[in-house]
């Protein structure tokens, strides 16, 4: 069962290469949006993963998050994902993301992922190539 509340929490360094100027978000050597939203993404992952059974897995389905304050190169970002619910059928999870730097929030928003059968769904995918 997956408990609602559950909290998991990232933290990195902002390298020159998690810059916005690196991706082409954007032409500022500062922490890159992509990467923040990135960093959110992957704290709800590694949240749910600990309920999910062997051969499940679970992808992003929306992302609606602000970016709300820049961070220079070299400051710590942290990055969390709170379970905030759980759909009737149990495949669609919902979360709040929030993200810091040394000096305050930088951002923060919602992310739902869906529960998945990690072969079924690759197998799917790869489908598309068949024409």
């Amino acid at each position: 069962m997956i408990l609602i509340g559950t909290k998991c929490q990232l933290e990195q360094t902002v390298t020159q290469e998690l810059t916005a100027a690196a991706v082409g978000s954007g032409a500022l050597p500062v922490f890159g949006t992509p990467f923040m939203a990135a960093m959110m993404e992957n704290a709800a992952l590694t949240c749910l993963q600990n309920f999910l059974a062997e051969g499940q897995g679970s992808v992003g389905t929306h992302l609606d998050i602000s970016h709300d304050a820049p961070t220079p190169v070299g400051m710590t970002v942290w990055a969390e994902a709170e379970i905030t619910a759980v759909s009737e059928n149990g495949k669609m999870v919902d979360f709040a993301v929030k993200a810091w730097d040394e000096k305050g929030p930088i951002g923060a928003g919602t992310h739902t992922r869906a529960i998945i059968n990690n072969e079924r769904f690759l197998s799917k995918c790869q489908a598309k190539l068949g024409g």
